[in-house]
């Protein structure tokens, strides 16, 4: 099947050749006619299965064929969990209107909101957003939401589990009733379906996986160790194999950090990205690690989630996740495109239990190896007995004498 056959016009065909792309993918190929049909769509898709273009040409194509208004008030919203996956989206939105007369652009937290309302006021058809900003601005009034014809949730899944269900339903309430409306997501959970009989009419069910499985296109290993070896062992897997871009996936933001300053310590580029970081540099570290600049990027899930990085060969889980689904998104990040990847874990014996809970997940059970050097020496009883000395030692101590009150009383000390 090519694209033409789906029925999209000449500028958007036009567009998809200068990226290179020749045949649509299979949620491209089920999504587009009903989108362009008018369909409301609840998607089943993950990434790295091209579902952006999947929502994103139709739109344009119905954005285009509609009527030109002057002002060119927002006509179509597209609503992401992150700030990286909201600017890969406008990204794809720019490329793919080229030939076509339509503006685009993105808001998000963490920046300036000047240039962003200065864009708003000079007229957008297609607004690409996070919930929090969006909400923000439109309190300010530097939009409105009054003309939404078509309203894209990417990503809902990962959107519930950040706690945007309250922002979302405050948006919704904003816009017009008649729209169309169009829901991505990874998984259909219990909460993202009561979500779509919330606002989706009649919606047409699209589901579509990658065109490989997780297990078919990611060698999958697991490497058991201690937790007090895995910088090392780290940094031997990456030195030896001459890995030039790897992302490595910590449990916590703290984590990520002190990793990312010790991969530098030993001569690997390296940086950190997470929700404290500023979004200048986050763009900044994923930037320079697409580009080549940096080797290693060390990520927590939240701010990994949707990055594309195509072609990425190495995933490592310096810390697994404890939640199984958790894993596969991870992973998930190379193999794509119908590339080979590989997916390297290293387990600590008080992540055994995560380990079991990824192969029911996945069917199957993981390969497990020992390199020398780097055994495995620590019992359960002993990490357990370690983590709690050291949650112990780094509990904050009363100070009684911050507690006084200015006229020397005994405010806030303990009575005996």
């Amino acid at each position: 099947m090519s694209f033409k056959s789906l029925g999209l016009s000449e500028p958007l065909l036009k567009a998809i050749s200068k990226k290179g792309h020749t045949t649509p993918s299979p949620i491209q190929e089920k999504a587009i006619p009903f989108i362009l049909e008018g369909r409301d769509i609840l998607a089943s898709a993950q990434t790295g299965t091209g579902k952006t273009a999947g929502f994103t040409l139709p739109m344009l194509q119905i954005l285009s064929e509609g009527e030109n208004l002057r002002k060119r008030p927002v006509r179509a919203l597209v609503l992401t969990p992150t700030r990286e996956l909201a600017a890969q989206v406008l990204e794809d939105v720019k490329d793919y209107s080229t030939f076509l007369d339509l503006k685009s652009h993105v808001i998000f937290g963490g920046v300036n909101s000047a240039p962003q309302i200065r864009a708003l006021r000079q007229g957008v058809d297609i607004l690409v957003a996070t919930p929090g900003r969006l909400l923000d601005l439109h309190q300010q009034k530097a939009f409105t939401l009054s003309n939404i014809e078509i309203l894209v949730l990417d990503e809902a899944d990962r959107m519930l589990d950040m706690g945007f269900l309250r922002d979302i339903k405050k948006i919704l309430a904003l816009m017009p009733e008649k729209r169309q409306n169009l829901l991505f997501s990874a998984t259909f959970s219990k909460d993202i379906k009561q979500l779509a009989n919330t606002f989706l009419t009649k919606p047409v069910l699209v589901e579509a996986t990658p065109e490989n499985t997780t297990a078919e296109k990611v060698d999958q290993k697991v490497y058991r160790t201690n937790k007090s070896k895995k910088t090392a062992l780290i940094t031997k897997l990456i030195s030896d194999g001459n890995w030039e871009q790897v992302l490595v996936f910590t449990r916590t933001k703290h984590g990520a950090n002190r990793l990312s300053e010790k991969l530098e310590k030993t001569g690997i580029t390296s940086a950190a990205i997470h929700g404290n970081k500023s979004q200048g540099a986050r763009t900044k570290a994923l930037d320079g690690f697409k580009k080549g600049r940096v080797r290693v990027l060390v990520a927590t899930d939240i701010a990994a989630r949707g990055l594309d990085i195509p072609l990425l060969p190495h995933v490592i889980n310096y810390e697994l996740p404890n939640i199984p689904e958790d894993y596969v998104h991870r992973i998930g990040r190379t193999g794509r495109a119908g590339a080979s990847g590989e997916a390297i874990s290293l387990v600590s014996v008080d992540e055994n239990e995560y380990v079991r809970g990824i192969e029911k997940l996945l069917g199957e059970t993981l390969e497990k190896e020992v390199m020398s050097g780097f055994e495995p020496t620590e019992s359960l009883d002993e990490v357990l007995e370690r983590k709690a000395e050291n949650k112990a030692n780094n509990r904050p101590r009363r100070n009684n004498n911050n507690n006084k009150s200015k006229s020397g009383s005994n405010y806030g000390r303990r009575r005996n």
